[in-house]
C-alpha cells in the first residue's frame, strides 16, 4: 500500500476532487508513470481543483499541474 500526503491549500470548493484525482491517476498510470509519479500527479490536480469553485470549471489544464508548486 502507498501513501501520498495531500498538498496543503485553501480550499474553496471540494466538488469534483475526488473525480478529479481519480481520473489523473488513470491518465498518469495509463502514461506508464510509476505508482509515486502518478500519485503525485494526481495530487496536484486535486489540490489545484479545490481552489477553484465549481466542477468541470475547476478542473486544471496539464500547463497549471506543471507549473504546480514549482
Amino acid at each position: 500500500m502507498k501513501f501520498k500526503e495531500s498538498y496543503k491549500v485553501d480550499a474553496i470548493d471540494t466538488t469534483a476532487a475526488g473525480d478529479s484525482y481519480t481520473g489523473a491517476l488513470s491518465v498518469a498510470l495509463s502514461q506508464d508513470k510509476d505508482i509515486e509519479e502518478a500519485m503525485d500527479f494526481a495530487s496536484k490536480v486535486g489540490a489545484l481543483c479545490v481552489m477553484k469553485e465549481g466542477a468541470q470549471t475547476s478542473l486544471p489544464t496539464i500547463q497549471d499541474v506543471l507549473n504546480f508548486r514549482r
